[in-house]
């Protein structure tokens, strides 16, 4: 069979930080070598206007989800099977099902060649569910799936899925209910040593797990010598040993979900890991001690919010000289705790703003309690705009020394710094889909 596989964009125009996406090595590695299969990324290249195929299959995230059931309708012919997966697809089956002959829900490992076989023998069904508990198995860097397609110079590894925490807000808890599954470190370790790229990120939702296993990770990574970057939870902030051996397995920033720096608003979000911790400024200065840049990552918009305390969310990550930050309005995402209490509550703008004509990306996507709709589309605007202009992007650089910590750290810094603000001012408000 002939097999196309689409990762889909949320937009027609193309972006500068398009990621390697870890689905399609994976996808090429579970695809009998009998079937011919060709992936496109519209993130970063044009899709055929017309796509001879058996099989189309859509890798579906909720923001690029109108667009996917857009494409999926043109492509559409009496003789091929349209098939989706992704978190969308996960969260919300039976809409993702009016669009599709079939749906993936949950892990690819387990779905996609029952899939392919029951295809092959004329009986496919309608939905596939995974059982989430197969192994995390190797995935090639250097996949052939990834020749001729221009992403960021940065390898992608993933160790685990799942988070232990239950962040009302997130969408991995939905997907990953039952916890955390960790991959063979010995397999991680193949990973990266088979990498081309010298700077890596791990995709992990949170890398630290627990204390024994982040120390073993990162004491087998040492003797690579290459640089990363990952998600962790602020946890992680008082633990001097681990953050030197952090440092010495190469890692040059941490990305933190801070969230809010009101405590009623973690306790609302079950924010745990937060909570714990008293000053989250020498928290951040211990960190920078041991020779880390910062990612903050801020939810704006819970209940305890105000106009003025998205402007002092904005302060703070200033003054903290963080490399960068995310100033994100409150995301309402389908299959999470968060969605189903404010569609309770009769809070929500639309009923379903991926699917709204009226929705823009930057928009409020339901009523706040202690400010309108307009004055947290516009702090949140106002932040991501003021943070990454030119004049705030070097003096974040030369606030902290590790923003400037030799040439790496600077080019690093001020690639990452120059990308974000290009894609902020290219989404911001546009609707999804739109061709402008």
């Amino acid at each position: 069979m002939r097999i196309v596989f689409i990762k889909v964009n949320m937009m027609y125009s193309k972006g500068r930080d398009a990621l390697k996406p870890l689905i399609f090595p994976i996808i090429e590695s579970l695809t009998p070598k009998e079937h011919d299969i060709v992936f496109y990324d519209e993130r970063i290249e044009a899709l055929p206007d017309v796509i001879d195929a058996d099989i189309i299959a859509f890798s579906v995230e909720t923001f690029a989800a109108r667009h996917a059931y857009e494409l999926a309708a043109g492509y559409k012919r009496d003789k091929n099977r349209i098939v989706m997966g992704g978190f969308h697809a996960s969260a919300v089956k039976d809409e993702v099902m009016e669009h599709a002959d079939t749906v993936l829900v949950g892990d690819a490992e387990d779905t996609w060649p029952q899939y392919l076989k029951d295809v092959s023998n004329g009986c496919e069904k309608r939905e596939y569910i995974s059982g989430n508990t197969c192994p995390i198995s190797f995935v090639s860097n250097n996949a052939r799936c990834y020749d001729g397609k221009k992403y960021l110079k940065l390898g992608m590894i993933q160790a685990s899925r799942g988070c232990k925490f239950n962040c009302d807000f997130c969408s991995i808890k939905s997907l990953y209910p039952k916890g955390v599954r960790k991959k063979d470190i010995d397999e991680v370790v193949r990973e990266i040593k088979n990498s081309r790229e010298r700077l890596f990120f791990f995709i992990d939702d949170n890398l630290f797990v627990n204390e024994e296993s982040a120390r073993e990770l990162f004491t087998a990574i040492i003797p690579l010598k290459k640089k990363w970057a990952c998600q962790i939870s602020l946890e992680i902030a008082s633990n001097n040993e681990l953050l030197e051996l952090m440092h010495n397995a190469g890692c040059i920033m941490v990305l933190i979900g801070f969230e809010s720096l009101n405590p009623k608003n973690l306790e609302l979000m079950n924010k745990s890991a937060n909570l714990r911790i008293r000053d989250y400024e020498a928290a951040i200065a211990n960190i920078y001690r041991h020779g880390i840049m910062i990612y903050g990552m801020f939810v704006l918009g819970y209940d305890y919010d105000t106009a003025q305390s998205i402007k002092d969310t904005y302060d703070f990550a200033l003054r903290n000289h963080f490399a960068v930050a995310n100033f994100n309005p409150l995301m309402i995402l389908p299959g999470t705790e968060l969605f189903k209490r404010m569609s309770t509550e009769g809070r929500l703008r639309y009923e379903k703003w991926w699917l709204d004509d009226g929705y823009r990306y930057g928009d409020a996507m339901y009523y706040p309690t202690s400010m309108s709709c307009e004055e947290l589309m516009q702090g949140c605007r106002d932040a991501r705009f003021k943070f990454n202009s030119f004049g705030n992007i070097i003096r974040r650089m030369l606030g902290s020394g590790v923003n400037h910590s030799g040439i790496f750290n600077s080019t690093v810094f001020l690639l990452i710094n120059i990308i974000s603000r290009l894609e902020i001012h290219r989404k911001q408000g546009k609707a999804l889909g739109e061709r402008k």
